[in-house]
């Protein structure tokens, strides 16, 4: 069964899910034309490998840490923390702590190939 997405003018919870995290999952929240988000939630140790993403990223931690290796740099998003990657920026991240972020993609739509 598909996975129900926020509908246009929806409110979503973002609160920290405090005690509940260590049961929670990660999500994709919504995807449209031009914009994806997904809530991601990595215990600590866990790692998301180095890779890419065609448009633009933001990675804001919700709660938790996480180290984030992007940009010829290691950043330590804690909550509140906001990041901004460009498009095709490699990027990994490893939980320092049980943590929970909201990603953000802007999606690129390749233009059709000429004819």
């Amino acid at each position: 069964m598909a996975l129900k997405h926020a509908d246009p003018g929806q409110v979503i919870d973002l609160s920290p899910y405090g005690s509940r995290l260590s049961a929670a999952q990660s999500i994709a929240l919504f995807k449209s034309e031009d914009l994806e988000v997904m809530r991601l939630v990595l215990m600590a140790g866990k790692a998301m490998p180095s890779h890419h993403v065609a448009g633009e990223i933001t990675i804001q931690c919700i709660e938790g840490s996480v180290e984030v290796a992007a940009e010829d740099a290691t950043h330590v998003l804690r909550p509140g923390h906001l990041l901004y990657l460009s498009g095709r920026a490699p990027h990994a991240l490893l939980a320092l702590e049980d943590a929970s972020v909201l990603v953000t993609v802007a999606l690129k739509r390749i233009p059709p190939a000429a004819a």
